[in-house]
């Protein structure tokens, strides 16, 4: 009796064990089968120095191989949105410069969830973030931005249009490696200032590398994004001309002195219109050359906490200023603040950013050295306008004015009302009569369209809005070239 109670007790043990084996089996092949595997877990955040407790934020971020060969590897920063994931589409952010961070701008400074609170003191969470709707993926491209790098030194000096979509290209390709549970989810591609470039160069790649239809690289793409684009050489500067003109930045003479001296296509650009157009940028030199009405950041040289002491020595003879910036939301040194941010040693450990000090030099939101060495070698974004539209793509052009951004967004039109002087809205207003004809509406008097939209203008000659625009939305006249985060 002994004996067989022993053996059953055996018996017992070993069945108890197997099942366990077959439960822990079953699970390690879900986890792997559903993509949910070490090498993304790898990736995720846990928690930032400086991040608020709540709400909770899931993120990821890390390094994607773009060329083995070359030791290209371009970095990224990723938020799950903030409610039903799964459900959500994913949208890529891209920032310009050429040599402008994704992370330091467009996640740090602008529509992701984390912002870097003023003087880099920590984190704050952006109610107005935009993975409030969608995943958000930034990364830092091209090479040599940010966290992204190479092992190859030549790349840095060979960086144009075409190398920056296939990069890119490739790490989409690789990331949903990493993220199989986003593959098939709708894609949408998006981005501000020189990614007007980056963004459809980007998407007509997606697209024709679509058309071969192979499972394991065919994404799921719908449409993509733009603000504040630089679109067409020709009409980017034309509208920078005109816009420093009816801006009072510069006066009537320098003006008809553009006008006579500047033809403005590439292969007619003379030195007088050169000399022309830089009597433009000098005036710039005291105000903020992104935003006419604000003040430029003073930190200068100096460190943050000099900046606080100058804000606390604000008198009451300044009243104006100090309720503008309060009002406004807007801090013209974000930018610095980020720069601050990120180059901390706690953080770049906590983003897996800059292993075994890879970087040649200290984290910068924009690289000049990659705005000098990179090769403009395409004038104009129009024909792929022209092409994906036709093919049924989703494209989106908008401005943002100094109202949230979670409002309907507002393009203006004729007086031109908003302040960023790079990729001014009289450029883009002729780069939309370019793409489709501009036809009033039938049976309203007064209105108008654009790409399709329908416009209201409102009798004094000097500016529109998409109908249905609110109310406080239209009011709303100063404008910041960033995406605003409040």
């Amino acid at each position: 009796m002994a004996a067989a109670a022993a053996s059953q007790d055996k018996q017992r043990r070993q069945l108890i064990l197997a099942l366990f084996l077959l439960v822990l089996a079953s699970r390690s092949w879900r986890c792997c089968s559903a993509g949910y595997g070490s090498e993304q877990e790898a990736d995720r955040v846990v928690f930032l120095p400086g991040q608020p407790r709540s709400p909770p934020v899931s993120q990821f971020s890390g390094h994607v191989t773009v060329n083995k060969r070359n030791g290209r590897a371009l970095f990224y920063w990723f938020f799950e949105a903030q409610s039903q994931p799964s459900y959500k589409p994913l949208l890529l952010w891209l920032n310009g410069g050429p040599g402008c961070s994704s992370v330091g701008y467009g996640a740090a400074s602008e529509l992701g969830p984390l912002r870097v609170s003023r003087f880099a003191a920590g984190l704050e969470f952006n109610k107005f973030a935009w993975n409030k709707e969608a995943n958000l993926l930034f990364v830092e491209s091209p090479v040599g931005v940010g966290f992204s790098y190479t092992n190859t030194s030549s790349d840095l000096t060979n960086l144009n249009d075409d190398f920056v979509a296939e990069d890119t290209y490739n790490f989409l390709i690789n990331w949903f490696k990493r993220f199989p549970q986003y593959k098939d989810r709708e894609f949408y591609i998006s981005g501000e200032s020189y990614a007007g470039h980056y963004v459809p160069q980007l998407a007509d790649l997606v697209y024709e590398r679509n058309k071969g239809k192979k499972a394991n690289t065919y994404i799921n793409f719908k449409g993509f994004i733009v603000g504040n684009p630089l679109t067409d050489d020709y009409y980017d500067s034309k509208g920078l001309a005109e816009y420093a003109w009816s801006h009072a930045v510069v006066s009537d003479e320098v003006y008809d002195r553009i006008k006579k001296d500047c033809d403005f296509r590439a292969s007619n650009w003379t030195d007088d219109c050169n000399k022309a157009m830089n009597t433009i940028y000098g005036q710039y030199q005291l105000i903020d050359i992104y935003n006419i009405y604000a003040p430029k950041c003073n930190l200068g040289q100096t460190s943050a906490a000099s900046v606080v002491d100058t804000e606390l020595k604000y008198s009451e003879d300044e009243p104006f200023r100090r309720r503008i910036r309060l009002f406004s939301g807007y801090d013209e040194c974000y930018s610095s603040y980020a720069q601050e941010y990120f180059n901390k040693a706690d953080v770049q450990r906590a983003l897996h950013a800059n292993v075994n000090g890879m970087l040649p030099g200290k984290w910068q939101v924009c690289s000049d050295s990659i705005l000098k060495s990179y090769n403009f070698s395409v004038l104009s974004i129009l024909p792929i306008y022209s092409k994906l539209i036709k093919a049924g793509l989703r494209v989106w052009l908008y401005r943002c004015i100094s109202a949230p951004c979670t409002l309907p967004p507002c393009w203006r039109c004729r007086w031109q009302g908003p302040s960023d002087r790079v990729t001014v809205l009289c450029g883009s207003t002729w780069l939309a009569y370019q793409v489709t004809v501009a036809t009033m509406v039938p049976g309203q008097t007064g209105c108008w369209k654009i790409c399709g939209v329908p416009w209201y203008d409102h009798g004094d000659n000097k500016r529109g809005w998409p109908l249905g625009t609110p109310q406080q939305a239209r009011r709303r006249d100063s404008a910041d070239r960033h995406i605003p985060s409040w």
